[in-house]
């Protein structure tokens, strides 16, 4: 068989090109795995409203990401989950994320929920960017790998004292909820007070009062007792509209004062606006007042359909430092995202809602707060400026 050899040689040769095409140009290369961002935010009650409305300025960051090729060659991912402001909802969840294999830790609103969960990543060696959570308490273990973008109690309790002063307050009525937020901004505030000179301001009570009850009675009573000219309440939204409204139905003409948990347009849904008409409130940066946020946050109304609310800048910002933290390391090693979060440097990334660098604390250098007035059932920017 004269031509059996040239045509074995062409059906080898064609087998080698198949098969050189099915082991190079016809296979697809497996992507390395996502650089995972975890959040715990609550997404279920009295605070739902702030850490659902956090979600969507994550993944706006998240998507920018993405789209510009992500980080490290990886896709980014974010991985949620709803601790409910409950610490032991929020320890749970924290391990999940820890067995995620999570790069770091964007997450945290409510402090009572974010202190347990400390430890937890701190075992896993996980860095944690905190965007709302600002207890003391956090920075008690001393880690080094915990950073806020929301200042601390001590030091919101030191403006709002500061911002009492010039408004003519002299007798003060200090009003808690029992959580590690409420209760160490109080404490902070009383420290603060009793510093000032000449007795300037009394704390004439520090009450506490319970969460989720339908009226506060004994603490109007006791607001009353004390001929208290202004009322700081450190908690959150829910409460704050309940207090309000006992105080103002009872004849209470003092001021009143509340913390950056309190400030919150959930405030007005349960709440006469009539009522909360000249309330004060001190916040954390707001991008309704924020100029550099305005594009921003014209980009999240787009997406969400709503104005972006308390916390959604810090949540946008700490996804941003994670991620530039990530690149500088050139590495998902959590020591070396860690030193990189720690070097950061106004040049390498803008933060919409505050500096970029970091004291050996873990809080920023320097935290801001805005003092706010309640006008035609809004926070506006108070004229009285601390």
């Amino acid at each position: 068989m004269p031509g059996a050899r040239p045509v074995l040689a062409a059906v080898a040769a064609a087998l080698t090109v198949a098969l050189a095409g099915c082991s190079h140009g016809g296979s697809t290369r497996t992507p390395p795995p996502p650089v995972r961002l975890g959040a715990l935010v609550p997404l279920t009650g009295s605070s739902a409203p702030i850490g659902t409305s956090m979600v969507p300025a994550y993944r706006m960051a998240v998507d920018e990401a993405n789209r510009a090729g992500g980080v490290l060659g990886r896709r980014v991912e974010l991985v949620t989950g709803d601790d409910a402001c409950d610490p032991a909802a929020a320890v749970s969840h924290a391990r999940e994320m820890v067995a995620d294999d999570i790069a770091v830790s964007v997450g945290g609103l409510c402090s009572a929920a974010t202190v347990p969960t400390l430890k937890v990543f701190h075992d896993a060696g996980i860095p944690m960017i905190i965007p709302g959570s600002n207890s003391t308490e956090l920075l008690a273990p001393r880690y080094d790998s915990v950073f806020l973008l929301a200042g601390t109690t001590a030091i919101e309790a030191q403006r709002a004292v500061s911002w009492m002063r010039p408004l003519g307050s002299r007798r003060l009525v200090l009003v808690d909820d029992g959580t590690s937020f409420a209760t160490t901004i109080a404490g902070g505030a009383a420290a603060a007070a009793a510093r000032q000179r000449n007795g300037e301001l009394t704390v004439a009570a520090q009450l506490t009062l319970s969460q989720g009850a339908s009226g506060y009675p004994r603490i109007v009573e006791a607001v009353q007792a004390a001929h208290a000219d202004m009322v700081f309440f450190t908690g959150y939204a829910a409460e704050a509209a309940t207090l309000i409204r006992d105080l103002r139905t009872a004849g209470y003409t003092g001021k009143i004062m509340l913390s950056d948990g309190g400030v919150d347009p959930a405030l007005f849904t349960a709440l006469d606006p009539a009522r909360a008409e000249g309330v004060y409130g001190l916040s954390l940066p707001l991008p309704q007042f924020e100029p550099k946020a305005t594009a921003w946050s014209a980009s999240y109304k787009k997406i969400t359909g709503t104005a972006p609310g308390p916390f959604t800048m810090q949540a946008y910002d700490a996804v941003k430092l994670a991620l530039d933290a990530i690149r500088r390391a050139g590495s998902l090693d959590h020591a070396k995202v860690r030193a990189a979060i720690v070097a950061t440097a106004p040049s390498d990334v803008t933060l919409l809602s505050g500096p970029s660098t970091f004291q050996a604390d873990g809080t920023q250098q320097p935290s801001t707060f805005v003092p706010l007035i309640v006008h035609d059932g809004a926070f506006t920017p108070a004229p009285v400026v601390p």
